[in-house]
C-alpha cells in the first residue's frame, strides 16, 4: 500500500501516510510542510525524504485527509497513489457468512477497493480512496447488521474480551431455553396441564404453543435480524437460511420445531463464538506480551511512568526483576538474566549486560538495567510479530480457496434441494405436506456449511499463533502447509548449521615454542588487523588470559590476502596463509602420535626418514587441520613457522540432532554453501547430511533450488523446496524456494520482512518442530474438511426417511461438527519443539515426546 490507514491513538488524533516520491531533498520536504502546517488541527508532521513518505498527525474535528493532500499538491507535489487503508474491529463477525455480509455491504460504497475480512481476528481492512472517512464505512458495516469501531493500536483489535456468556445473546437464548422447555413438558410430558386458550380458522391453540411462540421471539429475534441483513445484502448464508426455516415453521403451523430451531440455533452461534474466542485468546496473549507503562530515566535523574505508546526513541527506560522491558533497545547499564521466550521462543534466561540488544515483551529476573529505546512500540520486534500473525489471513491457502469454491455450488444445490423436497412429494403424489415440509427444513439446516469453511482457516490460525509463542514466525496460512508438503530442505552452512563466528580450536607450537607463546606472537601482531580471523584470535587470546604488550610492535603491515607482519621486540614476525612461509627454513619435522597429539622432531631422531622423503612441519600439520574444516593461520618468523592456529566456524550444538530428526521425518537434507570443499565435506560428515555441495555463488545456489525442483516434481509440476538461511546473505535463493526459512530474525528487520518462516532465535531445534507442527497441522485441515463433508453427506441421506431430524441437523450438523472442527484445530497449539538429549541451551521440561 502507498499509503497508511489512519488510526485512532488514544488522543482522537490521527495520523496519515502518503507516499511523494518527488520529495527527495530537505528543501522538497520544507516545502511540503509549510504548506501543510497552513492547516488547522495538525498536530504533527514528519517528512521521510530517504523513503519519500510523508507521515501526518492531525485533529479530525478540524482537517481531513483530503484536505492534507491538497495542500502536498498545492506545494508542487503529486501524491502517487491517493488509497489509504482502513482497519476496524468488528467483535461479532467470527464466521465466513458474516464476513461475506460485511463485504457486500463494503461493496457498494464509493470510494472503496479492497476488502479483506478476518473472522478469526474480528478484524476488517479496506482500502479507501478519495478521502473517504472512516465514518462511511462504519456506516456501511453497520447496515449489514455489525458494529465496527476503527482501531489504531494492535491492542485494541482483536475480538471482544467479554465473555460470550454474558452476552445478551446468551441471556435471550437462556430464557428461550427455559420457556421451550416448560412448552416441551406441557405438550409431550403433561398434556392434561396444557390448556386450550382458543381456536383459530378450525385449529386449537394450547399454552404450549403459545410458550413456543414466546420462545421463537425471545432466542429468535437476533437470527432474525440478522436474516434480514443477510437478504438485504443478498448473502444466502446460514442466518439466511434459518431465518426461512424458523418463519416457515410457524407459518406452517409447526411452532415446537421453529421454536427448537431458533434455541438450537442460538446455543450453537454462542458455542460457536466461544470457540472463536479460544482462537482470538492466542492473539490477546501475544498482544499481551507488551506492558502497557514504562518507566523513564529522565536527564535529572528522576523518574516518569507513561504509557509505552507515548515512548520515542532516545528514551532511556529503567527496568527492575519482574518487569517487562517495555520497547526494543540496547542496555546502558547494568547487568541481568533476561527471560526471551515470548521472542526467541528459548527457555533458558540469556544474560545481558552493557552493549547487548533486549526486546520489548521480554521478562528481566534478576538485576537492573538502563534501557536506550531504539524502536517506537508499534515498530517493536513484538509488535512486527504480532501483525504478522494477524496477517497470516490475508493470503487464502490452497485448501481454503477450494472450501470456498466449493461452497458457494454446494450451498445452492442443497437449498434448491430442500425446497424440491417439500413441495415435489406432496405435488407429484400427493404425500404429506407436513412431513415433507419438515424434511425440507432439515435440508435447509443441512445446506449450512459453516463447519466446512471454518474447517481450514481456524486451523490455520491455531497452528500459527502456537508456532508464534514457540519462536517460529509463519508469515501465512500458505505456508505453514507448504513446509510440510516440502518435499527438500536445502541448509545453508554458516550461519545456520554454525555459529558464524570463527573461533580458536587448535593451537600448535614448533621448535619448543608453547602453545602460550605462539598464542601471545599472533595475537600481538593480529590486534591492529581487521579482518574476522585476527578477530578471533585476539578475541581467544584474551578469553585464555594470555598477556601482550603492544608496546614491543612496530613496522605493522598487512599483507592483502596472505595475513600480516610486524616488528614484535625487533624481530619480524609474519602470520597468515601457509603459503605464506614457501621458501623459509625448514630445520623441523613433525609426527603424529597415536594418541593424535603431536611431537616435534629433528630428522636425527629418526635415521629411517631422509631429508628429502621426510614431511616438513607444515604439509604434515596443515592437511590434517584443513581436512578438519579449520583454517590455517602460521606464525613464524624470517626463519621459519614457529606453530600453527586453527580457526573453525564452529557446529552449533544441536545441528546433528536437527538433521537426525527432520530425515526421521522424512525431509531430504542437502547442504548448500560457499565455502570451500574439504570444510563443507567436514560439516557435512559431523552433523549427519549425505549431500553436500560446495563453493556455489548466489546464482549457483539458485540453480540448486531449481534442479532438487526439478528432481522431487512430476511431469507437469515441481517438487516442493524449503530453504534455511541467514535471512540476508540467502536471501536470493530464500525466495526462489517455495518455503523461505530465516535464521535468528528476533530484532533483524530485513529477516522478518523477507522470509516466509522466521525462525526468532538461532535454534535449529525449531525446524525439525516447524515441519513436525506443519504436518500435523495438514492432516487436522484434511480431517476438517472431509469429516464436515461426510457428516452433511450422511445427514442429507438420512433426512427423507425420517431418520435425521431438524433437531439432529442442528444439533450434529452445525453445532456438533463446528465445535468439533474448532476443537480438532485447537490440538495445534499442544504441539511443542522437542529438547535434544545433551544440549543444555534448549532447557525447559519438554520431552522428546512432545510431537
Amino acid at each position: 500500500m502507498s499509503e497508511s490507514a489512519p488510526s485512532t491513538p488514544h488522543d482522537s488524533s490521527r495520523t496519515l501516510e502518503v507516499r511523494v516520491p518527488e520529495m527527495d531533498c530537505p528543501s522538497c520536504a520544507g516545502k511540503v510542510t509549510n504548506s501543510v502546517e497552513r492547516l488547522d488541527g495538525i498536530d504533527g508532521i514528519e517528512p521521510r525524504v530517504t523513503s519519500g513518505r510523508l507521515v501526518v498527525e492531525y485533529d479530525p474535528t478540524q482537517t481531513s485527509d483530503a484536505e492534507i493532500r491538497e495542500r502536498v499538491r498545492a506545494a508542487g507535489y503529486e501524491i502517487v497513489s491517493a488509497a489509504s487503508e482502513l482497519t476496524l474491529s468488528v467483535p461479532e463477525m467470527d464466521c465466513p457468512s458474516c464476513a461475506g455480509k460485511i463485504e457486500n455491504a463494503l461493496e457498494d460504497i464509493d470510494g472503496v477497493g479492497e476488502i479483506e475480512t478476518r473472522p478469526t481476528s474480528g478484524r476488517v481492512t479496506v482500502e479507501t480512496f478519495d478521502g473517504t472517512e472512516a465514518e462511511t464505512v462504519v456506516d456501511a458495516i453497520d447496515s449489514a447488521g455489525y458494529d465496527a469501531t476503527p482501531v489504531g493500536h494492535a491492542r485494541e483489535s482483536v475480538g471482544d474480551e467479554r465473555p460470550v456468556w454474558q452476552s445478551r445473546r446468551a441471556i435471550g437464548t437462556a430464557i428461550g431455553a427455559a420457556v421451550v422447555t416448560v412448552g416441551m413438558a406441557l405438550e409431550f410430558v403433561l398434556p392434561a396441564l396444557d390448556p386450550t386458550l382458543g381456536t383459530v380458522a378450525g385449529r386449537s391453540y394450547e399454552l404450549s404453543h403459545l410458550l413456543f411462540m414466546l420462545a421463537v421471539v425471545v432466542a429468535g429475534t437476533p437470527i432474525l435480524r440478522n436474516g434480514y441483513y443477510s437478504a438485504r445484502n443478498r448473502s444466502l448464508d446460514i442466518d439466511f437460511l434459518m431465518s426461512i426455516g424458523i418463519v416457515a415453521s410457524v407459518a406452517a403451523h409447526h411452532p415446537f420445531e421453529g421454536a427448537m430451531l431458533a434455541v438450537l440455533f442460538s446455543v450453537a452461534e454462542l458455542l460457536e463464538r466461544f470457540s472463536m474466542d479460544r482462537a482470538r485468546d492466542s492473539l490477546r496473549e501475544l498482544m499481551d506480551l507488551s506492558p502497557e507503562t514504562a518507566t523513564i530515566k529522565r536527564a535529572d535523574g528522576s523518574e516518569e511512568t507513561v504509557p509505552v505508546d507515548d515512548l520515542t526513541v532516545g528514551n532511556t527506560v529503567v527496568v527492575r526483576p519482574g518487569e517487562k522491558i517495555p520497547a526494543d533497545g540496547t542496555v546502558l547499564e547494568g547487568s541481568s538474566a533476561i527471560d526471551q521466550s515470548p521472542i526467541t521462543g528459548e527457555s533458558v534466561p540469556a544474560d545481558k549486560a552493557a552493549g547487548d540488544e533486549v526486546f520489548a515483551g521480554t521478562i528481566l529476573e534478576s538485576g537492573y538495567l538502563e534501557v536506550e529505546v531504539e524502536s517506537e512500540a508499534d515498530e517493536s520486534t513484538i509488535a512486527q510479530i504480532v501483525r504478522m500473525v494477524e496477517d497470516a489471513e490475508r493470503e487464502k491457502t490452497d485448501r481454503e480457496q477450494f472450501v470456498d469454491r466449493f461452497a458457494s455450488v454446494y450451498t445452492p444445490i442443497v437449498v434448491v434441494g430442500a425446497v424440491a423436497a417439500a413441495v415435489v412429494p406432496p405435488v407429484l403424489v400427493g404425500a404429506s405436506w407436513s412431513y415433507w415440509f419438515l424434511v425440507g427444513l432439515t435440508l435447509l439446516v443441512i445446506a449450512c456449511p459453516c463447519a466446512f469453511v471454518i474447517s481450514t482457516p481456524v486451523s490455520v490460525v491455531s497452528g500459527i499463533t502456537s508456532a508464534a509463542r514457540n519462536g517460529v514466525l509463519i508469515k501465512s496460512g500458505k505456508h505453514l502447509e507448504a513446509a510440510g508438503a516440502s518435499d527438500v530442505l536445502a541448509v545453508d552452512k554458516t550461519g545456520t548449521l554454525t555459529t558464524g563466528d570463527l573461533s580458536v580450536t587448535d593451537v600448535i607450537g614448533f621448535e619448543g615454542a608453547t602453545e602460550t607463546e605462539v598464542l601471545r606472537r599472533a595475537s600481538v601482531a593480529e590486534r591492529r588487523s581487521e579482518h574476522p580471523i585476527g578477530q578471533a584470535i585476539v578475541g581467544y587470546a584474551d578469553e585464555q588470559g594470555v598477556m601482550t604488550d603492544e608496546h614491543g610492535v612496530s613496522n605493522f603491515e598487512a599483507l592483502t590476502g596472505k595475513g600480516v607482519r610486524a616488528d614484535i621486540d625487533g624481530t619480524t614476525h609474519y602470520v597468515g596463509k601457509p603459503t605464506l612461509f614457501d621458501g623459509l627454513a625448514d630445520l623441523e619435522h613433525v609426527h603424529r602420535t597415536t594418541d593424535g597429539g603431536t611431537t616435534l622432531e629433528s630428522p636425527a631422531d629418526h635415521p629411517q626418514c631422509e631429508r628429502e622423503g621426510c614431511l616438513d612441519v607444515l604439509s604434515a600439520v596443515v592437511p590434517d587441520l584443513e581436512a578438519e574444516g579449520k583454517t590455517v593461520v602460521v606464525v613464524g618468523t624470517e626463519d621459519g613457522p614457529i606453530g600453527v592456529i586453527g580457526v573453525a566456524d564452529r557446529v552449533r550444538p544441536e545441528a546433528e540432532w536437527a538433521v537426525s530428526r527432520l530425515q526421521a521425518q522424512g525431509t531430504r537434507v542437502v547442504m548448500l554453501t560457499g565455502d570451500n570443499e574439504g570444510t563443507a565435506r567436514a560439516i557435512a560428515d559431523e552433523v549427519g547430511i549425505d549431500e553436500y555441495h560446495a563453493e556455489l555463488l548466489p546464482d549457483a545456489k539458485l540453480e540448486w533450488i531449481d534442479r532438487l525442483a526439478d528432481e522431487h516434481g512430476g511431469t507437469d509440476e515441481k517438487g516442493r523446496v524449503a530453504m534455511v538461511g541467514d535471512g540476508i546473505n540467502d536471501a536470493p535463493a530464500l525466495a526462489t524456494a517455495d518455503v523461505g526459512i530465516a535464521m535468528g530474525a528476533a530484532g533483524t528487520d530485513t529477516a522478518l520482512e523477507t522470509a516466509d518462516v522466521a525462525l526468532m532465535g538461532d535454534d535449529l531445534t525449531r525446524l525439525p518442530y516447524l515441519f513436525a507442527l506443519s504436518g500435523k497441522a495438514n492432516g487436522v485441515i484434511r480431517q476438517n474438511i472431509w469429516a464436515s463433508l461426510a457428516v452433511k453427506a450422511v445427514l442429507a441421506a438420512g433426512a427423507p426417511f425420517g431418520i435425521v431430524t431438524v433437531i439432529h441437523a442442528v444439533v450434529i450438523g452445525d453445532m456438533g461438527m463446528s465445535l468439533g472442527v474448532t476443537g480438532n484445530a485447537m490440538r495445534l497449539a499442544n504441539v511443542e519443539p522437542e529438547t535434544p538429549p545433551g544440549v543444555e541451551h534448549e532447557g525447559g521440561d519438554r520431552t522428546a515426546n512432545s510431537y
